[in-house]
This record gives C-alpha cells, sequence and structure tokens, in this order.
C-alpha cells in the first residue's frame, strides 16, 4: 500500500470486472467499441448497455476519457479511457492523459474508489514497464496538485509479469510528503 495525502494506492490482480471499486476504467479505442482486452471483459459481465451508451457519446480523442453506466458490474460507473497505439507518436503524454482524464472524472462524480487497468498495453503495444512508471507518476502527481473524492486507487493488473512490473516500480517510490 502507498499513501498520498488521504489516498491509498494499491495493486491487484486478476480480473478488473470483479473488482470492488466504485468506477472501473477500460482501456478504450476512440471509436469506443468494445471488442477484446479489458473491454471485452467488460462487456460481457457488464453487458450490452455500456455499449450502447458509448455508441450515443460516439467518439473520444486518444488522452481522453468518457463515463457510462456499468450495467450489470458491480461498480457504478465505467471511465473509457483512451490510451495510444505504440507508434503513433507522443504515446508518453497521451497516456499521461488518459489517466488525469480518467481521475477528474471520478472526481467530477465524486467517485471514491477507482480502478485502473494497465492501459495500451494489450493489442496497443505500449512498453508494460514504461506504463506502470507513467500511470504511477502520474497518479501520485494528480494526488499531489488537485482535490479529489478518491479515497483508494487500484492498479488491477490481469497477469503476474504485468503485477510484478507495477508492484516494482511502485515500490520505488519514497512516501510524498503532502501539503
Amino acid at each position: 500500500m502507498f499513501r498520498v495525502g488521504s489516498t491509498e494506492i494499491t495493486l491487484g490482480k486478476g480480473d478488473i470486472t470483479l473488482t470492488d471499486a466504485e468506477a472501473i476504467v477500460n482501456a478504450a479505442n476512440s471509436m469506443l467499441k468494445m471488442g477484446g482486452g479489458v473491454a471485452g471483459a467488460i462487456l460481457r459481465r457488464g453487458g450490452p448497455s455500456i455499449q450502447d451508451e458509448c455508441d450515443r457519446i460516439g467518439w473520444c480523442p486518444v488522452g481522453g476519457a468518457v463515463i457510462t453506466g456499468a450495467g450489470r458490474l458491480r461498480a457504478k460507473y465505467v471511465i473509457h479511457a483512451v490510451g495510444p497505439r505504440m507508434g503513433e507518436g507522443d504515446e508518453d503524454r497521451k497516456l499521461s492523459n488518459a489517466v488525469v482524464n480518467s481521475l477528474r472524472l471520478a472526481t467530477q462524480y465524486n467517485v471514491k474508489t477507482i480502478a485502473f487497468p494497465a492501459i495500451s498495453t494489450g493489442v496497443f503495444g505500449f512498453p508494460k514497464r514504461r506504463c506502470a512508471e507513467i500511470m504511477i507518476n502520474t497518479t501520485i502527481d494528480f494526488l499531489l496538485r488537485e482535490r479529489t473524492s478518491l479515497e483508494k486507487i487500484i492498479f488491477v493488473l490481469y497477469d503476474d509479469e504485468t503485477y510484478e512490473i507495477f508492484r516494482d516500480e511502485l515500490s520505488r517510490r519514497p512516501s510524498p510528503r503532502t501539503p
């Protein structure tokens, strides 16, 4: 566990759709079409109402995020964060923006707990270690700079390798001083 002010940052391993969080983050594409990976798992467990809401929204830029209901999931919301495809350019900034925009939406909706996957590390090909560094640094920076309703942020990693990478990255951080 890691703490920034009153917000706890933790890691979990397994299926993000089973996580006990008020909002879960979907690693989305710009067209908000839910196919494979995290999106496919969310759609299968949460049901078609999530895709229906995404279709009404229609589009989200890379680095952006939108929010929908969570259908039959335990969560109340799904935040669809559009991460970069490796090789499209400016990937680090785009991934960081996707995280910040997700955290801002969670705060706007007064969410207390949010669960993130390793955004863009699946079919989008983003390197896992680089993803962990960017997502963790961005989250800590956000918590140090902005007021938030978030009490707990969970990085839910699907496999052992990704979990270990995020664990190592988080353990390298000294506990930050907060105002």
